[in-house]
């Protein structure tokens, strides 16, 4: 049942951004943007969708905050995948857009897809102007320096340094780096709905972090076919992660009780977070 909600919220944010970039034209870069925002799990959106059906706002507006961070996100992993960064030649199976393309095109797809965000948020479907305001500002410290870009930048000084992250040091990078992303869309959803944000985003900031420490699992155990990238790659450069810092055990000792802080920040809300307490369980059984 929940992987049926999950698919048919992917196949709708995935039509709506399709319209979305369709008043675009058909540039070379609006054709790499479109390969950029393909596929994909689509979390980020379907938080979105989930809690603002939670929070009772308008399934309209929430579509396009979902279509939104989705932007975002699509732009973060294409810098992500760049030389200067990563270094991959493959996501979601495929061959990254600076592969595809050309490094230059990749920068310019990044930049068209952030600002492409915000120019979605901006659309009074979202609502009044004080909500609008309320979520681009709030995208803006999610997806920025004190947010995305700084664990992103957090990510590449632990690969010069000569001493290896600690815990504390590992959290606050994926909390930066991860978590801030997966947080904005239970604050938007809330948002949208006049609901009290604090429930949702505490659910969401336990999600973010447990979504990441099993992402560090599957980095060792997964099946790159499955995984649609390489993995390795983090015990390769000898990047302190939370497999590296816990162990196989202890790191899914600590998922484990992330989804319990999850599902026990949505008491509020009982049996109309069914959905979302699913998707928490989903974040550290999932196989790519």
């Amino acid at each position: 049942m929940f992987l049926d909600d999950l698919k048919a919220a992917q196949d709708a944010i995935s039509a709506h951004l399709t319209h979305c970039l369709a008043g675009l034209g058909d540039a070379p870069v609006v054709d790499a943007m479109r390969y950029a925002v393909s596929g994909g799990k689509r979390l980020r959106g379907f938080l979105v969708l989930e809690t603002a059906k939670i929070a009772g706002a308008d399934p309209r507006a929430a579509m396009q905050a979902a279509a939104a961070v989705e932007c975002i996100h699509a732009y973060s992993l294409v810098h992500d995948d760049m030389p200067c960064m990563d270094d991959d030649d493959l996501r979601r199976g495929l061959p990254t857009v600076h592969r595809k393309w050309d490094e230059a095109t990749a920068v310019l797809v990044g930049d068209g897809l952030q600002t492409l965000a915000f120019d979605l948020l901006a659309d009074p479907v979202i609502g009044s102007a004080e909500i609008r305001v309320a979520l681009i500002g709030a995208l803006a410290k999610a997806a920025g320096a004190s947010g995305m870009v700084l664990g992103q930048a957090q990510d590449m000084a632990a690969e010069k340094a000569t001493t290896p992250l600690d815990l504390s040091a590992v959290t606050e990078l994926q909390a930066n780096k991860t978590g801030a992303l997966l947080e904005w869309p239970a604050f938007a959803g809330a948002t949208l709905g006049g609901a009290d944000p604090a429930p949702l985003t505490a659910y969401a900031r336990a999600i973010g972090l447990a979504f990441q420490i099993a992402d560090d699992i599957l980095d060792v155990t997964g099946d790159p076919e499955k995984a649609g990238k390489r993995l390795g790659k983090d015990e390769a450069a000898g990047k302190a992660t939370f497999v590296s810092l816990l162990g196989l055990d202890g790191a899914r000792a600590r998922a484990a009780a992330l989804i319990d802080e999850a599902e026990a920040a949505l008491a509020p809300y009982d049996d109309k977070a069914h959905v979302l307490k699913d998707l928490a369980r989903y974040i550290t059984s999932r196989d790519q």
